[in-house]
This record gives C-alpha cells, structure tokens and sequence, in this order.
C-alpha cells in the first residue's frame, strides 16, 4: 500500500485512493464538495496548543516532530489511520502552505514504517 501526501487545494485524482483530512481545522475557502475527502480523521492531528506553538516555523521543526509523536504514542486515531493505510492506497490530505513542515509528513513517516 501507498502513502501519499496532498495539498487540499490541489485537485483530487484517481490514483489518490482513500483521501484523509488530518487537519484539525477544515481548509480556509475550501468547499467540501470540491474537496472529496473520504474521511475527514481531525483527532489525529496535533493539539490546538502544539499547533500554534509550532505555527509552521521550520526552526521548530525538530521539537514539533518528538512533541506530535509523543501526542500519537496512545492515539486511537493513528491506530485507525494505521489500519487504513493497510487496506489500500490512501493520501493524507493537508492544507499548510509548507509542504516539508507539516502533520501529514510526520504521519507518513509513521505509517510508512508500520507497514
């Protein structure tokens, strides 16, 4: 199985397989409709507190990933997330400008080991 990455704005595709908001927020002007997202999974996201103690700062790069893995350690949600990326293709969908500094990319790096 594949673990994609993918900005919300960008279109969705075919080869997408499952595609999953791991945003808390749902992405600023983006109608539902045109997102087509198949499961939107905000309880895997970083905390409200991480997320704006990180605020997309590539310096804070480092300590944002060892806090957000030590959120997940007992996290149902990656535990679900998991058991997706399993059964088939999925993209894990995103809406931060920083496409090297984000959740998503922490997520793929976990999942992309547990499979």
């Amino acid at each position: 199985m594949v673990v994609m990455l993918k900005r919300a704005y960008e279109s969705p595709a075919k080869t997408d397989g499952k595609r999953i908001l791991v945003d808390r927020l749902w992405p600023r002007g983006l109608a539902k409709v045109k997102a087509k997202i198949d499961l939107w999974l905000k309880d895997v996201a970083p905390s409200t507190e991480l997320r704006q103690w990180f605020g997309h700062d590539p310096e804070k790069w480092l300590e944002f990933k060892k806090r957000y893995r030590a959120e997940l350690k007992d996290n149902p949600a990656l535990s679900e997330l998991q058991a997706l990326s399993r059964q088939g293709n999925i993209t894990l969908i995103y809406a931060a400008r920083d496409q090297l500094h984000n959740e998503a990319v922490v997520l793929k790096q976990i999942l992309d080991r547990s499979t």
